[in-house]
């Protein structure tokens, strides 16, 4: 039986629909689900001007068990550079090494009320303004495991190998940034992310790790928000 042009051209376009189909459904089984908050108390108006410059930090003295990861840090610092409207911001590295030793793990501050005073310091108030600092935004919390269920095995013999079993663990992402402007040592306000999700790691014969992004979707959702905060958007 032949078949014509248009009904050729018909299955063709119907064989691409299914292709995206079967790709869309493939790429939502590849991470874990994410459920994720996001909330903001403002105190007082902000802007950012031409020439100024931010910097995230996170808590990291030493030797503690609350310190801030770092790659979550990176990840709002680079988040709030990129694009159209990304804002100045200084790397946490080099502002440690240019505001020496303040910031040092061993001397930083420990809670977030330990600032104002450490602002009053005038040749650290000199570095802040070399630096064009305007607002320093200080990150505190971390991403822990919640919870863990299932079992899995593994074995090998002259035959052949693989492993069976099935896991799921909970991770919960808590961060608070606190933002504060360095001209008066004054707090503007406070963003909040918080981001928990299930993993999953089905095993029939090789495990098939499903990951939730939890750290990565607070940094996101927390990283939007400071950019319309600081730059003072209605919708922030």
């Amino acid at each position: 039986m032949s078949i014509s042009n248009t009904q050729t051209t018909y299955l063709r376009k119907e064989g691409t629909k299914m292709k995206l189909v079967f790709t869309l459904c493939v790429s939502s089984i590849l991470f874990g689900c994410v459920n994720s908050t996001i909330q903001q108390v403002r105190e007082r108006e902000t802007g950012i001007q031409v020439g100024d410059s931010v910097v995230v930090l996170g808590r990291s003295n030493r030797p503690s068990n609350e310190e801030t990861e770092i790659n979550f840090v990176d990840c709002v610092a680079k988040d709030l550079a990129n694009g159209n409207n990304g804002l100045n911001v200084v790397s946490q590295q080099n502002f440690k090494d240019q505001t020496f030793p303040w910031f040092e793990p061993r001397t930083a501050p420990v809670k977030v009320n330990q600032l104002p005073q450490l602002l009053e310091e005038r040749l650290l108030a000199n570095r802040l303004s070399n630096l064009g600092i305007k607002y320093l935004i200080w990150l505190e919390g971390k991403t822990q495991r919640t919870s863990s269920n299932g079992s899995l095995a593994c074995s090998l013999s002259p035959y052949g190998g693989g492993c069976f079993g099935f896991l799921t663990w909970e991770n919960d992402a808590s961060y608070e940034a606190t933002i504060w402007d360095t001209d008066d040592g004054k707090t503007v306000g406070r963003i909040s992310s918080d981001a928990d999700g299930t993993s999953y790691m089905p095993a029939i014969v090789v495990p098939i790790p499903i990951i939730a992004r939890v750290q990565n979707n607070a940094c996101t959702s927390m990283s939007r928000q400071l950019r319309g905060f600081l730059n003072n958007d209605a919708g922030s």
